[in-house]
Formats: C-alpha cells, sequence, structure tokens
C-alpha cells in the first residue's frame, strides 16, 4: 500500500505568505484601531492571514485528492474563480456585521470599515499569488485612502 507524501516545504511557505499577508494588513488595522473603529488591527489581520490561506490551499487541493487516492482514479478540478467568490462573500458578511444605521436612521456608519475589510482580502490574495510589491501597494493605497483623504475632506 503507498503512503500519502506531505509536502512540509510547501506548507511551510504558504505560512510565510500568510506571515507576510497579516504583517501588511496589520497596518491597515492600525490606522482602524487607532481611529477607533469597530474592524481594526486583529480584525484586518485575520481576514488578510484567512484570504491568503484560502488562495494558497486552492491550488494544492487537486494535488491533496489525486496523491490521497494512493494511486485510485480521482480527478478534480480546482476553480480559483470560486475561491475568489466564496471568499468575498465571507468577507462581505463580516463587512455588513460592522455596518450600522445611527439611531435616527439618518446615517450610515462604518461603511468605509467594511470596504477596508475587503481591501485587506485583497493583500491576502495578491501575497498568495506571490504578488508581493502588490500586496505592498494594496496596504499603502488602503492607508493613504483611510488617512490622507479623509483629512484632505476634512478641509474643504
Amino acid at each position: 500500500m503507498e503512503e500519502l507524501v506531505v509536502n512540509w516545504e510547501n506548507q511551510l511557505w504558504i505560512l510565510l505568505d500568510i506571515f507576510i499577508a497579516v504583517l501588511l494588513s496589520a497596518a491597515i488595522g492600525q490606522e482602524r484601531e487607532h481611529h477607533d473603529k469597530p474592524a481594526g488591527l486583529r480584525t484586518n489581520m485575520i481576514v488578510a492571514g484567512a484570504t491568503c490561506f484560502f488562495v494558497s490551499i486552492s491550488t494544492s487541493i487537486n494535488t491533496f485528492f489525486v496523491e490521497a487516492s494512493l494511486g485510485g482514479n480521482v480527478n478534480i478540478d480546482t476553480d480559483p474563480i470560486r475561491v475568489l467568490q466564496a471568499i468575498l462573500i465571507g468577507i462581505s458578511f463580516i463587512g455588513a456585521g460592522t455596518i450600522l444605521k445611527s439611531e435616527d436612521g439618518e446615517k450610515i456608519r462604518y461603511l468605509t470599515t467594511a470596504a477596508t475589510l475587503l481591501f485587506s482580502s485583497s493583500v491576502g490574495v495578491a501575497v498568495a499569488l506571490h504578488a508581493y510589491i502588490l500586496a505592498t501597494g494594496l496596504a499603502i493605497i488602503s492607508i493613504i485612502i483611510n488617512l490622507l483623504i479623509k483629512k484632505m475632506v476634512g478641509l474643504f
């Protein structure tokens, strides 16, 4: 009987990518935390890390099931677009939980925080795809939007 081979090196690379995604999104989350928003440092870090994990592991699913069949005839096709759709739905659900309507019903609060969670998940996707420059740029853009643009709007 054949034995399933575990690819430790691949798992360590995925963990490194998750760590990178978590660090980049920590900068985004720190800005939210500093402004006392409901989804701050930890939430943004977890969103980016989990997103990175799901995208990273989706590329290994087919290989895993083929190897797990130990020579059997198993063919599973993974669809990266479906993985991204599932992530988008999950993050949207979390983001919806942060959005509040004011007591008078006139104002919506924390919509930017919900959108920032979506942005943090995009950092996770970029890291999982080894687009580290893009991931860093996304984190910087998010911070610019949340810090500088808010200050500029306040001037007018």
